[in-house]
């Protein structure tokens, strides 16, 4: 029983590691711009799909497929600023317009993938091979350092956004959008910046998602939603908020896989969602002034 435990906890610190690089991104845009990009999940799927061209089909080997599913990502997700974004800053209708725009931009790249790489199965081979126990339960290597990597990657964003003139001017937009243009903020590059980041983010996680699960045009629809769970419960516009929710969410997963199944744990996973946004809007580490 310790044992099962074990392996389920480990399992959902994987699973968290995911989540929190997936809802950082989701993060980055709402503290920017205010709004969600629903296309967050096909940018992870263009991701996994341009590493496996480059890595698999190109022969370039894995971790120029992964640099190169980031950047195309990146690429794709300052596409989806410049145009379905950016012609609406200002308009009062803006959050739901842009709900409209990125869940249109999802569509189209989940059947342009469809109709580029077809709907065979297709994986990236794992960084490194072999397995490593933690406290008895084994995990695979590959997954062992995306463990490690993921709260790298998340710390790295963040003194980013907190050391540099860069990030520093991402959040002074997000504060207050006509304060910082009249202290000279380019705001439409920051909200590029903010996208293609984001995106990067996403195109990462595809990579790396893509050699422990299959890669398909549909592969980013589950992410994206418990990216978004993640999001609502830890509090909107906080990256520290949405990577401690992130971590909680996929050990609570973990735990529910083993004790209820796969069946009820979206149920369980939407239900603690709608309790967190009736008893406490703003997350549960989010401020309630």
């Amino acid at each position: 029983m310790i044992d099962t435990l074990i392996a389920t906890l480990v399992s959902g610190l994987v699973l968290g590691s995911l989540y929190a690089m997936m809802a950082s991104g989701l993060s980055v845009i709402w503290t920017t711009l205010g709004v969600f990009n629903f296309a967050h999940g096909a940018l992870m799927m263009i991701g996994a799909f341009v590493a496996w061209t480059v890595s698999e089909a190109a022969g370039l080997g894995l971790l120029v497929g992964i640099a190169s599913g980031t950047l195309a990502a990146a690429l794709l997700g300052v596409l989806i600023e410049r145009l379905l974004v950016r012609p609406y800053y200002g308009n009062r209708n803006m959050l739901l317009i842009t709900v409209m725009t990125t869940l249109a931009a999802m569509i189209i790249l989940e059947k342009g993938a469809q109709m580029i790489w077809g709907a065979r199965l297709k994986q990236l081979p794992r960084l490194v091979d072999g397995e490593i126990s933690i406290f008895g339960a084994t995990i695979s290597a590959h997954e062992a350092i995306l463990v490690v990597l993921a709260p790298l990657i998340l710390l790295s964003i963040w003194r980013f956004t907190v050391r540099t003139n860069v990030g520093r001017s991402l959040r002074a937009v997000g504060q207050n959008q006509r304060s910082a243009a009249l202290i000279g903020i380019d705001v439409p590059v920051a909200f590029a910046i903010a996208f293609g980041l984001s995106a990067a983010l996403a195109g990462l996680t595809g990579a790396l998602l893509g050699s422990i699960r299959f890669i398909t045009p549909s592969m980013g629809a589950e992410p994206l939603v418990k990216a978004m769970i993640v999001v609502i419960f830890g509090g909107l516009g906080s990256l520290g908020a949405t990577a401690g929710a992130a971590y909680i969410i996929g050990i609570i997963e973990a735990l529910l896989i083993l004790w209820l199944g796969l069946y009820w744990t979206p149920f369980v996973l939407f239900l603690m969602m709608i309790v967190v946004l009736v008893f406490r809007p703003t997350g549960i580490f989010g401020s309630s002034q």
